[in-house]
């Protein structure tokens, strides 16, 4: 049985309780208030920072050039169209505006956002009719619009180096194909992209480009390391500027890795011959009879010509070994 006074000294714990618990609850809610405080305007610095870089990105995305355009010649003779036609397919052109300049969807990712080719013809959702010569030039040797906005996602960097006897023909070409009717959506850039834009990750082609400085002519056409670093410099967008592959900058989450193509007898394909470099390029797969992943577009670049390969093989082997990923 409980007595009186064990009664008593719980009766006097259970008030001592309380009176702790009265005296430390306005102490509990200051302490939450400052809390609440402290992590509202954490959040909204947070917004604050994440809004100011969305309207930096888009101010960058949607910054105007004025570039000074030189007018080249436009032939139309069935050499030249023909090589222009041979360009279109081996330089990727075809691989992201459609086999017949239709327009293509390139990615359509969350983060990344949506890609598209346009539809360089003159059907409907294609080019407009008063798309001149001078706007197809501003467009492949500058990476600039018509409304003199950068192209994103246009890689001129590479095709700034055409001559302007291959981008005349190339030109030529693109104007001679079949009018078709396809509406392809704007390019619509992904939050993400949006910071792989600002932060300089995923170059804009018009941003780099030296708009003062004229292509020099090409090469001769020839086995030849000259000959082949004029091709490959197509390479360079997604193999990087060193050839040593990796991450493709601003590239879908789900592409792999760009392969090294320096020299490096390791991880490059140094140690390749000639002949295995030709059936990597022809048929897909390398010499150790594993297959080409389809986001490299050999089937197209396979297409090139036996000089326009072994030149290109030429010059590859001329490149410093690195080791995958050092772009």
């Amino acid at each position: 049985m409980v007595s009186k006074s064990e009664i008593v000294k719980c009766n006097f714990k259970l008030s001592m309780y309380n009176q702790q618990n009265e005296e430390s609850e306005p102490y509990m809610k200051k302490a939450f208030k400052w809390i609440g405080i402290i992590l509202g305007a954490l959040v909204l610095l947070l917004v604050l920072g994440i809004g100011g870089m969305f309207m930096a990105a888009n101010g960058k995305i949607k910054k105007t050039y004025e570039v000074a355009v030189k007018p080249i010649a436009i032939p139309t003779d069935s050499a030249s169209l023909s090589r222009g036609e041979h360009l279109a397919l081996t330089r990727g052109c075809m691989e992201c505006h459609g086999a017949d300049f239709e327009g293509k969807l390139i990615m359509d990712n969350p983060a990344m956002g949506t890609w598209y080719g346009p539809n360089l013809t003159k059907g409907n959702g294609g080019l407009p009719a008063d798309y001149s010569t001078e706007d197809f030039v501003r467009a492949i040797r500058h990476g600039v619009g018509k409304d003199n906005q950068a192209l994103l996602f246009m890689p001129s960097e590479e095709y700034h180096w055409l001559d302007d006897a291959d981008l005349g023909s190339l030109i030529a070409y693109i104007q001679s194909v079949p009018s078709v009717d396809s509406t392809v959506p704007k390019v619509k850039p992904g939050p993400v992209s949006k910071m792989l834009f600002l932060s300089g990750q995923i170059p804009v082609s018009a941003d780099i480009i030296d708009h003062n400085t004229p292509p020099p002519p090409a090469p001769e056409y020839a086995i030849s390391s000259e000959y082949g670093r004029y091709i490959a410099v197509t390479c360079t967008g997604c193999h990087g500027p060193g050839f040593s592959g990796g991450k493709i900058p601003g590239g879908d989450p789900s592409w792999p890795p760009a392969t090294n193509i320096s020299s490096h007898k390791e991880e490059g394909i140094g140690s390749w011959s000639e002949e295995e470099f030709l059936t990597a390029m022809h048929f897909g797969m390398r010499p150790d009879e594993s297959s080409i992943d389809p986001v490299m577009p050999w089937p197209m670049f396979g297409q090139m010509t036996d000089i326009e390969l072994k030149a290109l093989w030429m010059y590859l082997k001329t490149v410093p070994p690195k080791p995958t990923g050092n772009r």
